[in-house]
């Protein structure tokens, strides 16, 4: 699991709250019932209203994968097609059909079932290109709709100001209680910008993030698969596909020493 949505909102929160200590504010004076309820309801459902059914269900589907999840290892990846390469190039792609098998990565398992089905190879970058465009229009979608969330939050927390406010100007009789409902008033502001920008605007981020990198594996994967079954040589396949990395050039061969 990466850990780094848990430590960064964690972090955001302790900022603010903490900020809030040091001058002089008391935490539990912005825990009122209505602007909770008026931004964090009104925020959910404005973002309802802005998408499909199918796209709520799907992000909020998403949601614990979006702190749960594992950043992708291409290098294990690249790894695994290395060496089912070399095994094809001795053997045959047929050879490959019990790796197949126990590989875990379904589109590295589909794709070089199908390579070993005989899947023509444009046909076979077609259908793994689709996989990807279908899986990153998906997840954009995921993300959209927390985004969404996050550009509601902060206009909903004015309208919960702006009501308060109206109350406040029609009991203006008791002065002595102003100054109390005047700061209630903006309690509703501050929760819409800290939920958008310390929960739904990352939150939409870290989607998008794991599934730009997802999607780099899987090109990584279908580039590899080819090579595989066009029968290139191992390392060039491995040189190849860490040239694809940009956190891993690819590593020059070392050079013999002259005698």
């Amino acid at each position: 699991m990466d850990p780094s949505g848990f430590i960064g909102i964690v972090l955001a929160l302790a900022a603010i709250f903490g900020a809030m200590i040091i001058e002089g504010g008391e935490p539990a004076s912005i825990i009122l019932p209505g602007p909770l309820i008026l931004v964090w309801f009104g925020t959910i459902g404005a973002g309802i209203a802005g998408n499909t059914l199918k796209d709520v269900k799907g992000a909020f589907a998403a949601l614990p994968k979006a702190f749960t999840a594992t950043a992708p290892d291409p290098g294990a990846t690249i790894d695994t097609v290395v060496s089912l390469a070399d095994r094809a190039r001795r053997e045959g792609l047929l050879a490959l059909e019990d790796a197949a098998r126990t590989i875990d990565d379904p589109f590295l398992r589909g794709g070089l079932q199908a390579a070993i089905d005989g899947t023509d190879p444009e046909d076979l970058r077609m259908i793994l290109e689709d996989k990807i465009a279908s899986k990153r229009t998906t997840d954009r979608g995921h993300a959209k709709y927390f985004a969404d969330m996050g550009g509601y939050a902060p206009t909903l927390g004015i309208i919960g100001t702006v009501i308060a406010l109206v109350h406040v100007l029609a009991n203006l009789s008791d002065p002595s209680s102003l100054g109390e409902s005047i700061a209630g008033a903006f309690v509703a502001t501050l929760w819409g910008l800290l939920s958008a920008n310390v929960l739904w605007l990352p939150v939409a981020a870290r989607i998008k993030r794991f599934s730009d990198l997802e999607c780099a594996q899987m090109e990584v994967t279908l580039e590899g698969l080819l090579a595989l079954q066009a029968g290139a040589n191992p390392r060039l396949v491995g040189e190849r596909l860490r040239s694809m990395l940009p956190d891993e050039p690819a590593k020059p061969e070392k050079q013999e020493e002259a005698a």
